[in-house]
């Protein structure tokens, strides 16, 4: 079986979830069967690498994409089946279906209708990703979900499909790069104190990633601890200014607020997310969040919203906490935040069991040798049905 698998990110330019599902995924798909990575930005050794046309230089970002996927529908001709990621792929692969005659398969990381506030980043673009998802999934022989939450709101967005071509198969961690590290160099580098109570966050400043929600929530945090936000790559100048601002005000309001903007490399993250006392994902809206993974990964108590997957993935009140979102009552979901970050700083003892809970679920239930052979599953049931 040979595998075009059509992605936007993939190593070294990975900036989010999909971007890190994408590298695993492919290293292990690759000791099963032959895979053809086709990918945008810099060439690379181990993919095709492919830019938007130089005729659309200064045009809207979506207009570039497609074009983008215009290349990718001719370099895979003579492959088995396509599987695409994200929507910036997602025409590539729906293109490659019609024109060679081969199933196309999707994994869903999100989707467009769950991210309305796209539109403040893509502007009229947003029309046209949310056209290219609609018209690649209702048209794809099978998408991968990836969870339970996921698959339902697949089928909720789009009552077209067959529910039978909707799979869930989730995210993995790669457990030997992320376990509890006992070195702290890295936070002494950012003058983090090692021996204090921490709380930190790791995520793009974006809508979805809800740090606004965190920064509120934070000014009633117990103040012996500390607030470390890893957070950088805002989606728009605006929200840029939003942050900036809150964070002010909290560093005003409180001590001990670290607000790092820079990517960390995994050494960093990995010292940071094992030596937190607590890690928080107040996302409003989350597929699954493989952050989660890594920081259970680590052995870290997790707090988060119920949002999405992370209820499948963080065991509420064994690996950590879940608090209620409700976009109706946003002042109610930053006090059940606070509430819960407090009551697992308050108890150090219970903190550290909920992480050694959460390094033995994800040993057992997400590792990247299952995704690939689950995917491999699917993919045979694509090629073979009707």
């Amino acid at each position: 079986m040979r595998i075009g698998l059509l992605t936007r990110e993939y190593p070294p330019e990975i900036y989010g979830g999909a971007g890190v599902h994408v590298e695993f995924l492919v290293s292990r798909l690759r000791e099963l069967m032959d895979v053809d990575v086709h990918c945008f930005g810099a060439p690379r050794p181990d993919a095709v690498a492919h830019r938007p046309a130089e005729e659309l230089e200064g045009a809207n970002a979506a207009l570039r994409t497609l074009s983008v996927d215009l290349a990718m529908t001719h370099a895979v001709s003579g492959v088995d089946l396509v599987h695409s990621h994200t929507w910036y792929a997602n025409m590539a692969g729906h293109l490659s279906k019609l024109l060679h005659s081969i199933p196309h398969v999707i994994t869903a990381h999100s989707l467009e209708p769950r991210r309305p506030w796209k539109a403040e980043q893509l502007g009229g673009g947003y029309r046209l990703s949310s056209w290219v998802e609609r018209t690649a999934y209702e048209s794809a022989d099978a998408i991968i979900a990836v969870s339970e939450g996921m698959r339902h709101d697949v089928l909720d967005c789009y009552p077209a499909l067959d529910p039978e071509r909707v799979h869930v198969v989730r995210n993995g961690i790669d457990t030997g790069r992320y376990w509890p590290d006992p070195d702290r160099s890295a936070l002494t580098r950012f003058g983090i104190d090692p021996t204090r109570p921490m709380v930190v966050f790791v995520g793009r400043i974006t809508r979805q990633k809800g740090v606004g929600h965190l920064i509120a929530a934070a000014h009633d945090i117990d103040p012996a601890a500390q607030v470390v936000l890893c957070a950088g790559a805002p989606d728009t100048p605006q929200i840029a200014q939003e942050t900036a601002a809150a964070v002010a005000a909290l560093s005003t309001d409180r001590p001990g607020v670290f607000w790092i903007q820079e990517m960390l490399d995994t050494v960093s993250l990995r010292q940071l997310l094992s030596a937190a006392t607590v890690f928080v994902c107040p996302s409003v809206y989350e597929p699954l969040g493989i952050v989660n993974l890594e920081a259970m990964a680590c052995g870290t108590a997790v707090v988060a919203s119920d949002v999405g997957g992370i209820p499948e993935v963080v065991d509420d009140g064994r690996t950590g906490l879940l608090a209620h979102f409700d976009e109706h009552d946003l002042p109610g979901y930053r006090a059940a935040l606070a509430k819960a970050i407090n009551e697992v700083l308050a108890d150090p003892d219970q903190a550290r069991l909920m992480g050694e809970r959460g390094r033995r679920r994800v040993s057992a239930e997400f590792t990247w040798e299952g995704v690939a052979e689950r995917t491999a599953a699917v993919y045979r049931h694509a090629l073979h049905q009707d």
